[in-house]
């Protein structure tokens, strides 16, 4: 007969103190193991190390009630546990470790394709303008009052998000900004959190390796909205995106954004309406409907792309009952997001973290908007990632730029020379196309095209510091190529 407890049982002690983990690396004396079968890792091969290490109870899924493993992990002195999701368990176990459902901050969540670094950053400037200490769980960093270290997820695993809530709290944190990527949804990384408000940015072909197609893709966002505890959030959906308005059907209190009427079937007197008045190399300029008011901002931002991430934040805003939103034409920019690099020659070079089609098209567009004479687009795809978005990001760099940079990006486990393969049919259109798997040497390249009047995009890494080969993570960054080939 297995030793076991029940899962409400265990839940009481969780709350009142007990340890989780689910690494058995990080195993604390009498603490709980939960195995989670994951897609790349099994937690049920590590149940006996965990248990010899000292965990005093192993969470199973329901599926292993009779199994030789739990009967093991009885004969070791451990207490079974078990639950139908064990995943699903672990974010619940988590929180009630860090007593999440009580917190004091004040969570919001930004998920989408395009624009959830550019959003988080620009709501962590308006709520740091109205007097409130922010941390933000992102992209870049995870960061808060005291505290900042680079980010290896965007949204981190369930422990460790709860962990950071608790630390955000105690170091006097008002409001948390979290980027809630599609895997952390899928996965149920954020299943328990008590999020106060969330916005939608956009969805177009990304992580399909992961999610199989649009349609799960999407049903992944939209647990955002219909799935985590505070089921009467504020919300902001964009108008514009087939999938904002889908998401405005499942969420009736939303409000709604664009650069359009109330769409049918949305409130009017819930809808951010926009004009468009200015969008070149200084900025852009938003001219805002909303109800009787109307306002203006000019951000130097660059790009209609940019544009709609402000029209984002403040619909979000609305939905929180903000009203002033001026502090948002200080914000200058993120790291990797359309970021000018300058250099000792003056040349019109930008990084971006455009990886997707979409987003090449979005960044691309926004600089033949600005005007340059030439736009030479050094890019690469990812590695091990979604192969069926190769070809069209080839096509977005072929459509808008004049000379078409071909190289490596992360190809983490992958030959450099496949993936430019795959990329290669899509740049059949281009009127000029280089080809270098070296990124260095790409960009050593492109630069030597460059004149005083075009410009350069370096896209796919943005922020990042590193180049995965080989499975081998190691230092690279654009910024510092580039400084180092021009001169700081």
């Amino acid at each position: 007969m297995i030793r076991e407890l029940s899962y409400g049982a265990l839940r009481k002690q969780v709350g009142l103190g007990l340890a989780v983990t689910a690494d058995s690396r990080t195993v604390q004396t009498g603490c709980v193991f939960v195995a989670v079968q994951g897609a790349s890792e099994d937690g049920t091969r590590y149940v006996s190390q965990a248990v010899e290490k000292g965990a005093g109870f192993v969470l199973l899924a329901e599926t292993l009630r009779d199994s030789e493993l739990a009967r093991s992990a009885e004969d070791q002195g451990a207490c079974c546990v078990f639950h139908e999701n064990p995943r699903y368990a672990l974010s619940e176990l988590a929180s009630d470790h860090y007593h999440t459902l009580t917190t004091p901050l004040t969570i919001l969540a930004v998920t989408g394709t395009n624009g959830k670094t550019t959003c988080a950053y620009l709501l962590e400037q308006l709520f740091s303008a109205m007097g409130k200490k922010v941390g933000v769980l992102g992209t870049v960093s995870y960061r808060w009052p005291g505290h900042c270290e680079p980010a290896p997820l965007t949204t981190p695993g369930p422990l460790e998000v709860h962990a950071s809530l608790a630390a955000m709290a105690s170091a006097g944190a008002e409001v948390c900004i979290m980027e809630v990527s599609s895997h952390a949804l899928a996965q149920d990384r954020v299943r328990h959190v008590p999020f106060a408000g969330a916005c939608f940015t956009n969805l177009t072909q990304d992580h399909l390796d992961f999610h199989g197609n649009m349609e799960d893709y999407f049903a992944a966002k939209a647990l955002l909205f219909t799935q985590t505890p505070k089921l009467t959030k504020a919300v902001a959906t964009n108008a514009e995106d087939a999938y904002g308005l889908r998401l405005q059907k499942l969420c009736p209190q939303a409000w709604t954004y664009g650069f359009c009427p109330a769409p049918a079937g949305c409130d009017p007197a819930r809808h951010l309406q926009a004009e468009l008045l200015e969008h070149g190399t200084s900025g852009v300029g938003i001219r805002m409907h909303a109800g009787d008011r109307t306002w203006e901002l000019h951000s130097p931002l660059i790009g209609r792309f940019n544009a709609d991430n402000l029209l984002t934040v403040q619909a979000l805003g609305l939905a929180l009952g903000i009203t002033d939103f001026q502090a948002l034409e200080g914000f200058a920019g993120v790291p990797g997001r359309l970021e000018r690099v300058d250099n000792a020659r003056n040349l019109h070079v930008f990084v971006d973290y455009a990886h997707t089609p979409d987003a090449l098209v979005n960044v691309l567009q926004a600089l033949r908007g600005a005007g340059f004479k030439r736009i030479v687009t050094v890019f690469g795809c990812g590695g091990n990632r979604d192969r069926a978005k190769r070809p069209l990001m080839g096509e977005a760099v072929a459509r808008y730029s004049d000379v078409a940079v071909l190289t490596s990006d992360n190809p983490r486990f992958e030959k450099p020379a496949d993936i430019l393969a795959d990329v290669m049919p899509g740049l059949a259109t281009a009127k000029e196309v280089l080809v270098d798997e070296d990124r260095a040497s790409a960009t050593a390249k492109a630069l030597e095209l460059l004149g005083p009047d075009d410009c350069l995009l370096i896209a796919g890494k943005g922020h990042e510091d590193y180049q995965i080969v080989n499975g081998v993570k190691r230092h690279y960054s654009d910024q510092e190529t580039v400084r180092t080939l021009l001169g700081a």
